[in-house]
């Protein structure tokens, strides 16, 4: 075996990189494939703003007879590390067969590579940051992932445990049964709460998406920015983000909560979930692609709620519930028979205990590692 860079200016080298998963998940039929024309310009450090702050590289792990075996991506963000004093690495994009040696080989070349770099840190599954793919599955695997949520074979904690990965957080991922009947004490607290406040709720308007776009900025760095291990995104990632999710959003789930005199205090944003729809496409956007995907789109079954948002003046006012109970009526007018709230940190004990009050069920669970690195 052997592991080689993988240069990310070469089309066709980034695309063998991005097709190694389907060696990994041939025959297992929760794994959705990714559209590979929008992976593809996502690893591209020349079309992706995260790079403007950050350096990576990826490597592509080759059995004997040239076959690939596995995948690693290993980034630096240089914004972290100003946000958080630390000078952290993280790896991402990671696949293998079921060979312990391949994985220890990429894993080998990725502590390398950041080692070289001084980095203090490793933390992954990143695909880059916390404000993109992130986590590795350990319970759930019954169920298909969501839309934007990853998915990975049983063996791959093993495989990270082994080399000497601990756990550094884990994160949450609910259950709503999108029909099963909201607690009357919640409703009641809604109603009072819409007339101490008179907070407007409103679909956004896809007419003036940039205008919505601002809005929603305003809010979002705010809201997370004391998650742990959040880096806030710049203007310019927030476009590139919006321009990708632009397609999938539907206004009945994308909600904005106003106060009386018109500020934005909350966003929430839900998508259908398209991985329904991406597992038919098979990865492919032409020539049949396009067509699966419209015509698909309109027989999807649930949603996922990705983002809940609320500026700091605006919080223990009732906004989460409130848009909550906007996003479930929202679902269950388009038919959908549930949903999934994605993700939670586990020691996030007020949002999570509002989510199970609400009738959330606590059904996968994914962990982000870490290794100190020795200078």
């Amino acid at each position: 075996m052997a592991v080689e860079r993988v240069d990310p200016t070469n089309r066709k080298a980034l695309i063998e990189f991005i097709r190694m998963a389907w060696r990994v998940y041939r025959y297992d039929t929760r794994w959705v494939p990714p559209v590979v024309v929008d992976f593809l310009h996502f690893l591209r450090p020349d079309k992706n703003p995260f790079f403007k702050h950050a350096e990576g590289i990826y490597f592509l792990s080759r059995d004997e007879k040239g076959k690939p075996q596995g995948r690693i991506a290993v980034t630096i963000d240089r914004k972290y590390q100003e946000v958080h004093g630390q000078r952290m690495g993280a790896f991402g994009f990671f696949e293998t067969v079921k060979d312990y040696a391949v994985a220890q080989e990429l894993l080998d070349a990725a502590l390398e590579w950041l080692r070289e770099r001084e980095v203090e840190v490793v933390r992954g599954p990143l695909s880059f940051s916390m404000n993109h793919e992130c986590g590795l599955l350990i319970e759930g695997f019954n169920e298909p992932p969501l839309v934007m949520m990853p998915y990975n074979p049983p063996y791959y904690q093993e495989f990270l445990e082994r080399y000497g990965f601990t756990k550094a957080k884990d994160l949450h991922a609910y259950w709503f049964d999108a029909w099963k009947d909201v607690p009357p004490s919640a409703l009641r607290l809604a109603e009072k709460l819409q007339k101490r406040y008179g907070f407007e709720i409103r679909k956004v308007n896809v007419r003036r998406f940039d205008e919505e776009l601002e809005r929603f900025i305003s809010v979002y760095n705010q809201a997370w920015e004391h998650n742990w291990g959040f880096v806030p995104l710049d203007r310019e990632e927030m476009v590139y983000m919006a321009k990708r999710l632009r397609p999938l959003v539907v206004p009945d789930l994308a909600l904005m909560a106003e106060t009386p005199q018109g500020e934005t205090a909350a966003v929430c944003l839900s998508l259908p979930d398209y991985n329904q729809v991406f597992k038919r496409m098979g990865g492919s956007l032409f020539p049949l692609g396009i067509f699966k995907f419209y015509f698909y789109s309109r027989h999807i079954s649930q949603a996922r709620l990705l983002a809940l948002g609320v500026k700091k003046a605006y919080r223990k006012k009732g906004l989460e519930l409130l848009l909550s109970l906007h996003s479930l009526e929202a679902g269950r007018k388009r038919g959908y028979h549930g949903g999934e709230l994605s993700w939670t940190l586990e020691d996030n004990q007020a949002i999570n205990s509002f989510i199970e009050k609400m009738g959330g069920e606590l059904y996968k669970k994914y962990r982000i590692y870490e290794m100190v690195l020795s200078s």
